[in-house]
Formats: structure tokens, C-alpha cells, sequence
């Protein structure tokens, strides 16, 4: 199986590059092959946000033959976590595609284009691979890590205090927020390729604190994962 391993940013990777052979180019939009625990193995650092994210998965798509992403990093939770969890992605959505009304805001459901038509029309949300997705969940409680599983919440703007977090949780009750996910899942959609997606949470989405955040943690959890994960395959 040929897997295609993407994370938006250098510190977000360093145990996990260090296990692939060779180990991967550490540059932005560089693409490595390599092997980890016997499989194949493209990687690379999309950049942070929507447009980069998408960016590199179709640099993947459209150069390699890939049977599976995994879209890993850090994110922020909304509820029921602490730092140093592990997220897995049930459904992508983007948080703020969509038209602001008097009556508040509304999907692009509301405003009937739907951002991709194939067989069904989507709208805001993109399902992840079930499997897959069940089988990290696994993988993370193997290794002792708490791990929630379900809606993620793709932004454009993060959310700095209790108030905003709370809304977009609220959009598609929402347990894990980021900057790439929808976007990855949307392009590999667009392309039939399955996509999974594991965070490690640096924080609780509250009044922006980052002496309370925990990155290295985070990292070091969800590099563990995707490692184990990809064992597991």
C-alpha cells in the first residue's frame, strides 16, 4: 500500500520523519519517498491553511500512486479533551463557507451550490475512511492515549477566545478545530483516494493562553500514531 503522509508544518513531524528511510526533505511542498515499517511512504510539509493544504494534496495526487492520506498535525479542542490527546477525524467541515444572514449563519446548503458534485453533492462536510479512522482510534488506545473521535472544524480564522470557539463548535458540533482538514478531504474526494486524519491537541480553544499549550506533547503523541498506524496498515 502506498501511503501519502502530509502535515502542514516542520515541528509538527520531527519523530515521525526521523523513523522514515530516507528520512524526508524538511522543506514546504517537497515531496519524499521513503518506507516506514515496510511500506511506502510519500511525504510531505503542505504549509499552513485551506489553500496550501489543498495545494500539496493535489501535487500528491496528481504525481504518485496513492492509496490512502493521512493528514496529521495539531489541533485545538473544543470539549471533553486535555493536551496531549489524540483526535481522530470522523467528518471534515468547513467552519465558515457559507452566507451570514439576518436569522445568523447558514451552509452552503443554505445557498443550494454545493462545492463538490460527483456522485452526491457536498456542501460543507467531507466523510473520512470509517475504517481506517476506527483503526487509529484503536492504534491511540493501544498506546494509552485518551482519544476522541468525530467532527473536525476547518477555519480560516482560529478561534482566540471561549466565546468564538464555542460558535463554531456549534456549527457541526465540533471536536477538534484546525486550518487543513477539509481542504485535504475535499481534493481527495475530488479524486477518489480514501483520507484519514489525526491530531494531537496542543490546546482547549478558550481565551488565547499559549503559556497553557502544550505543542511538543501534542506532536510527540500524534507522531506516535501515525507511526503506529501506518505499522498497522
Amino acid at each position: 500500500m502506498n501511503l501519502a503522509l502530509i502535515a502542514p508544518t516542520l515541528p509538527e513531524t520531527g519523530e515521525l520523519r526521523r523513523e522514515i528511510r530516507p528520512q524526508p526533505d524538511e522543506e514546504l511542498k517537497i515531496i519524499s519517498e521513503g518506507e516506514l515499517h515496510g511500506k511506502s511512504i510519500m511525504f510531505t510539509h503542505c504549509g499552513v491553511g485551506k489553500v496550501n493544504a489543498a495545494h500539496s494534496a493535489t501535487l500528491m495526487l496528481e504525481n504518485y500512486d496513492v492509496d490512502l492520506v493521512i493528514l496529521f498535525g495539531v489541533g485545538g479542542a473544543y470539549k471533553n479533551a486535555r493536551t496531549g490527546d489524540i483526535a481522530v477525524a470522523q467528518r471534515e467541515n468547513y467552519a465558515e463557507e457559507g452566507i451570514l444572514t439576518e436569522d445568523g449563519w447558514k451552509s452552503m446548503e443554505f445557498t443550494g451550490f454545493p462545492l463538490l458534485k460527483n456522485e452526491r453533492e457536498y456542501f460543507n462536510t467531507f466523510h473520512m475512511d470509517r475504517i481506517r479512522s476506527q483503526l487509529a482510534v484503536k492504534a491511540a488506545g493501544d498506546l494509552g492515549f485518551n482519544t476522541i473521535y468525530g467532527n473536525f472544524i476547518t477555519v480560516s480564522q482560529c478561534s482566540g477566545t471561549r466565546e468564538i470557539g464555542e460558535l463554531m463548535k456549534n456549527r457541526f458540533n465540533g471536536i477538534c478545530e484546525n486550518m487543513e482538514g477539509a481542504a485535504v478531504a475535499h481534493i481527495c474526494i475530488m479524486y477518489g483516494i480514501p483520507v484519514i486524519e489525526i491530531r494531537g491537541i496542543s490546546n482547549i480553544i478558550e481565551k488565547r493562553e499559549i503559556k497553557k499549550w502544550n505543542i511538543p506533547l501534542a506532536v510527540s503523541n500524534c507522531n506516535k500514531v501515525v507511526s503506529e498506524l501506518v505499522k498497522r496498515i
